[in-house]
C-alpha cells in the first residue's frame, strides 16, 4: 500500500466557493485564524467588523469565511474543520488563496486531571495516530508542531495571566477508540492531551512550506476512573473560552 507519494495530487486545491457578488480573484490575508467551536465562531464574527468573502463547500454543510479587523489589521478567519481529513482541505484551499500563516485553536482532552479546566497547552510534538498526515510527509512516530512562535505567544499568555502547560500531544481520528490501554501508552511517553488535527495541521503545512501555531484549551479529562466531560461541551464555560479568542488574534498581531 502507498501512503506518502512526492508526486502532486491528481486532484488540485480549488480556493473558496464564492456567492454571487463576491469577489472571485479575491487574495486573502496572509494570517488566518482558525477556530473549531462555533459559539467562538460565531462571537468572533459578531465582535469584529467581518466581511464575508466566501465558503468551503462540502457534501452535508457551509462553512463561511471572513476578513475580520482586529485592532486594525486585516485578518483571514475561519470555522477550522473537524478532523484530519477536513482540515487538511481547508488549509489547502486557503494556502491557494494567499494564506502563509495559520493560528489555529480548539478543546482538547487532557490526561493529566492536574491540567485546569480551560488552560492553555502548547503542544510541542504530535503522536501521527491518525491517516491523513501519513500522504503529506514519510512515516514516523511523531511530527513537530509550532517550530516558530511559541516564544511569542508566551509572552501573550502572561500579558493576560494565562496558565498554561507544555508537552507532546496524541492526534487520534477514533475518539471512540480511546481506549484505557491507549491513553496509558500515550501518556507514558509523555503526551499530556488527545486531539483530532495536530499531526495533520503540522503535516499539511510542512509539506506546503507554510507556516502554522496551533494551541489548545483543556476540556474533558481522560485521566479517571471514569470519562469526565468538565467543559467539552462548546457552551459550557463560554466566557473563559471568549477570553481564550483574544490569545489568537494578539499572536496574528505580532506574527504579521
Amino acid at each position: 500500500m502507498i501512503k506518502y507519494s512526492e508526486e502532486e495530487g491528481f486532484i488540485k486545491p480549488i480556493g473558496l466557493n464564492f456567492r454571487e457578488g463576491q469577489n472571485k480573484n479575491i487574495k486573502l490575508p496572509e494570517v488566518a485564524v482558525g477556530v473549531f467551536s462555533k459559539h467562538l465562531y460565531d462571537d468572533i464574527v459578531e465582535k469584529f467588523s467581518s466581511l464575508e468573502v466566501g465558503y468551503f463547500l462540502s457534501t452535508n454543510m457551509e462553512r463561511n469565511v471572513y476578513i475580520i479587523k482586529y485592532k486594525g489589521v486585516e485578518i483571514t478567519f475561519f470555522m477550522a474543520g473537524v478532523g484530519g481529513p477536513m482540515i487538511s482541505a481547508d488549509l489547502e484551499d486557503l494556502i491557494k488563496k494567499g494564506v502563509k500563516k495559520f493560528i489555529i485553536f480548539g478543546n482538547c482532552g487532557v490526561l493529566d486531571k492536574n491540567i485546569e479546566d480551560c488552560s492553555i497547552i502548547i503542544p510541542i510534538k504530535a503522536f501521527r495516530d491518525e491517516g491523513t498526515s501519513q500522504h503529506y510527509v514519510p512515516d514516523s512516530d511523531t511530527i513537530e508542531l509550532n517550530p516558530k512562535y511559541k516564544e511569542e505567544f508566551k509572552e501573550i499568555l502572561k500579558e493576560h495571566n494565562f496558565n498554561y502547560t507544555e508537552g507532546y500531544t496524541w492526534t487520534t481520528d477514533a475518539i471512540y477508540r480511546e481506549t484505557p490501554e491507549k491513553i496509558k501508552y500515550f501518556k507514558d511517553k509523555g503526551a499530556v492531551c488527545v486531539e483530532m488535527e495536530g499531526s495533520t495541521i503540522a503535516a499539511v503545512c510542512k509539506r506546503n512550506n507554510v507556516e502554522h501555531f496551533t494551541f489548545y484549551y483543556a476540556g474533558d479529562n481522560l485521566d479517571a476512573v471514569e470519562w469526565d466531560e468538565r467543559s467539552i461541551k462548546g457552551d459550557s464555560n463560554l466566557e473563559k473560552k471568549k477570553l481564550v479568542t483574544n490569545l489568537a488574534m494578539e499572536l496574528a498581531l505580532k506574527i504579521f
